[in-house]
């Protein structure tokens, strides 16, 4: 498969198993799980074609491990980045001292005065290291890496969750918690 193919079923994974999986009436469980049958088959009927092989490359090739099978791959989910309502059943847990946020110029006086909000995401997104939190500054505009002071949050009672793809997760960053 081509990356162009590669990327095309990529972004229609995103669509279907983290905001829009009516969209093809595919039924994901309370954990975000999908049949890999069903999605098959329910994504050919809207005209998305594609064979389990080309599911396990895409799976297998994408540079942040959006999605995930399930051990004998029969089900398939987003690994994080859901605006559905589903509980990926991760559990708390201590994060490193500090974590990166980024973002765009233009959002920085709205974070400082707001925080971070997960909007209409279930978490807020956090990175480990700044090269990756510079990367998704860049998809909003010109880049802002912003320093959050996780273990002070932590020691506070704010819980923190690791996606299996390695994306730290919580609910809201307060702005006192922010450096720039």
């Amino acid at each position: 498969m081509n990356e162009i193919e590669n990327k095309r079923i990529s972004k229609f994974l995103s669509l279907i198993l983290r905001h829009q999986p009516e969209t093809i009436q595919l039924k994901l469980d309370e954990n975000g799980w999908a049949d890999v049958s069903e999605l098959i088959t329910k994504a050919a009927k809207g005209r998305m074609h594609f064979s389990f092989e080309d599911l396990e490359e895409v799976v297998e090739t994408n540079n942040k491990k959006r999605f995930a099978f399930n051990e004998d791959k029969t089900m398939i989910r987003a690994s994080q980045g859901h605006s559905i309502d589903i509980d990926l059943a991760l559990k708390a847990i201590q994060p490193p001292d500090f974590l990166y946020h980024g973002t765009a110029d233009s959002n920085i006086s709205s974070i400082f005065e707001k925080g971070i909000e997960k909007r209409n995401r279930q978490h807020v997104h956090l990175s480990a290291d700044k090269e990756t939190a510079t990367k998704v500054g860049m998809r909003h505009g010109k880049p802002v890496i912003l320093t959050i002071r996780t273990k002070e949050m932590f020691d506070n009672g704010i819980p923190f969750y690791l996606s299996a793809n390695g994306v730290w997760l919580t609910d809201f960053v307060d702005a006192k918690y922010i450096s720039k």
